[in-house]
C-alpha cells in the first residue's frame, strides 16, 4: 500500500496569508481538492514536504458571478459546482458539459476548477509507483534522463489532461494570478507551455485566483468532446472544444478549435480562420465544416504513446468526433440571456 510522506501542512484563512506562507516556504505545494496531488505524493513524484491547504480560502475564492462584462469563476469552485451552476449552464453550456465529464461524482465534489486548470501532466511512464519507475530507469519528468515515449527526446511529452482547459481556451478565457509581488492576468492560451515537466507559466509562489470568460462569447456556438475508455472516471484519451461565431446571414464569423490530452499542453488548431465566411445555413454545409475541421485537426495532431491507449486509434477517431461536435454546436439553440440571482 502506498502511503503519504511526512508533511507539514499550513492552513491559511485568507489569500494574503497563503501568499505570505508560499513566500516564506520555497518548494511548498498547494492543496485544494487533493484529487491529483495526493496520489502523486503517494507515487513519490514530488519532493514537497510542505503543503498549503486552501480550504480556508473558500469565502474568497469560491464564487460564480457576473462582473464588468465577464463571468468570473473562483478557483475554489468545485468541479461539480461548475457543472451545475445555472449561469454556467445558460451562458456556457459546453463548460458545464466539460466539468460534468470529469472523473466521477465523488471526485467532482472534491476537485476544484483551479486544480483542474493546474492539473499536472500525465504519462504511462510517470504515473506509477516509485518501485515501478525505478525498475524502468526513471524518465525525463522525474529522476531520469530518458524519454520512453519519444526515442532520444529532450523534452517531456507527458499529456495535459485538463477537461476544462480546452473549452475555456476556445471561449477566450483568461486567468487572474496572485503572488507576493502583486497580481497579473494571462490569457489561458498563454498560461500553458509545451513542457510536460512544468506545463504552465505559473510561478511557485503564485495562486490562481479566478478564470474569466467574456460574456459576449456566450453568443458563440460551442461544444465539448471527450474520448475515454469508460463513460466515467477515466482521464481523456482525447478531448477538444469548439467555439463558432455565426452572423445574421448564417456565415461563420469566428472559429476556434482546441485539442488536448495528446501532448504537454492544450493546443489551438491552426489556420481555421480560413473557414470564416463559409455558410452554415444547411445541414449539408454544417457537416462539411465539421468534416473540414476534423481533417485539419487530424493533420496537425499526432497522438503519442504517452498514455496506455493506441495512438493510431486516437488519431483515426479524432475527425469523426470533431465533426459530430461541430454539428452538435451549430444545431444547438442560442445561449439564454444572462442569469442573475435575486
Amino acid at each position: 500500500m502506498m502511503t503519504l510522506p511526512s508533511l507539514e501542512i499550513h492552513r491559511p484563512e485568507t489569500v494574503k496569508e497563503a501568499l505570505e506562507i508560499l513566500g516564506a516556504n520555497p518548494g511548498a505545494r498547494l492543496l485544494a481538492g487533493g484529487t491529483d496531488i495526493v496520489p502523486n505524493l503517494k507515487y513519490g513524484m514530488y519532493e514537497a514536504t510542505k503543503l498549503v491547504a486552501l480550504r480556508g480560502l473558500s469565502k474568497e475564492l469560491r464564487y460564480v458571478r457576473e462582473e464588468e462584462g465577464e463571468l468570473r469563476l473562483g478557483a475554489l469552485c468545485t468541479v461539480d459546482q461548475i457543472a451545475r451552476d445555472p449561469r454556467v449552464i445558460a451562458l456556457f453550456p459546453a463548460l458545464s458539459e466539460a466539468a460534468a465529464a470529469i472523473a466521477g461524482p465523488q471526485l467532482r465534489r472534491m476537485g476544484t476548477l483551479g486544480g483542474n486548470l493546474c492539473l499536472d501532466t500525465r504519462c504511462v511512464y510517470i504515473n506509477q509507483s516509485h518501485f515501478w519507475r525505478k525498475a524502468l530507469g526513471y524518465c525525463l519528468k522525474k529522476d531520469g534522463t530518458v524519454c520512453h515515449v519519444v526515442k532520444g527526446g529532450q523534452r517531456c511529452v507527458a499529456a495535459a489532461s485538463n477537461d476544462t482547459a480546452p473549452i475555456l481556451m476556445a471561449l477566450g478565457a483568461s486567468v487572474r494570478l496572485a503572488s507576493p509581488r502583486g497580481e497579473r492576468t494571462l490569457w489561458l492560451d498563454d498560461m500553458y507551455v509545451a513542457d510536460g515537466i512544468k506545463n504552465t507559466r505559473i510561478e511557485p509562489d503564485e495562486i490562481l485566483i479566478e478564470a474569466k470568460l467574456p460574456l459576449i462569447n456566450a453568443q458563440l456556438k460551442q461544444a465539448y468532446g471527450k474520448l475515454r475508455t469508460r463513460a466515467a472516471i477515466d482521464f481523456p484519451a482525447l478531448n477538444f472544444a469548439v467555439a463558432i461565431g455565426v452572423d445574421a446571414e448564417k456565415k461563420i464569423s469566428s472559429l476556434r478549435l482546441c485539442v488536448a490530452a495528446l501532448a504537454a499542453r492544450p493546443a489551438m488548431v491552426r489556420h481555421v480562420d480560413e473557414l470564416k465566411g463559409r455558410s452554415v445555413a444547411t445541414a449539408e454545409e454544417i457537416k462539411a465544416i465539421g468534416t473540414e475541421l476534423g481533417r485539419r485537426a487530424q493533420k496537425q495532431c499526432k497522438p503519442l504513446t504517452n498514455i496506455g491507449i493506441d495512438p493510431e486509434w486516437r488519431r483515426d477517431v479524432m475527425p469523426v468526433l470533431i465533426r459530430r461536435a461541430v454539428i452538435r454546436a451549430l444545431e444547438a439553440p442560442p445561449a439564454l440571456p444572462s442569469v442573475r440571482r435575486t
